[in-house]
């Protein structure tokens, strides 16, 4: 029986693209998150462009190296279902993520300076700046 070429899905390239965002986010490198979940960063490579599928398991390990729950790796993914059409079809993962503000690299930078204040008021200060500056109470 021969098998066949594996041929990523948009819900493959969506979770890779949620991998490297979440890593990205925390600082880490390829080879740091490979460290943690004791595998090549040539394999956090291939997880993070889709050419591997990450199976339940090592998405769950993911998920606890980058301190976030298995949800996230799935928001912005359209409806509850992949194979859900809009407008009479499927949309691709790049279109989900045009308008994702933390598909970013400025966005990124910016949670990286703001968790590098040294303290809660710090923090509560360029909140609240910010705020003002939107207009919201």
């Amino acid at each position: 029986m021969s098998r066949q070429a594996f041929k990523p899905t948009a819900v493959d390239e969506h979770i890779g693209q949620r991998v490297q965002l979440r890593r990205q986010m925390m600082g880490l490198s390829q080879k740091d998150l490979a460290k943690i979940c004791g595998v090549t960063f040539q394999q956090i490579q291939k997880y993070e462009s889709a050419g591997n599928r990450i199976s339940a398991s090592r998405l769950f390990e993911l998920s606890t190296a980058l301190e976030t729950p298995v949800s996230f790796f799935f928001r912005g993914l359209p409806g509850n279902m992949p194979e859900q059409p809009r407008n009479g079809r499927v949309p691709h993962v790049s279109e989900q993520t045009q308008n994702d503000p933390l598909s970013k690299n400025e966005s990124l930078e910016l949670i990286k300076l703001y968790w590098k204040l040294p303290n809660d008021d710090q923090r509560a200060m360029v909140m609240k700046m910010l705020k003002t500056l939107n207009g919201v109470d």
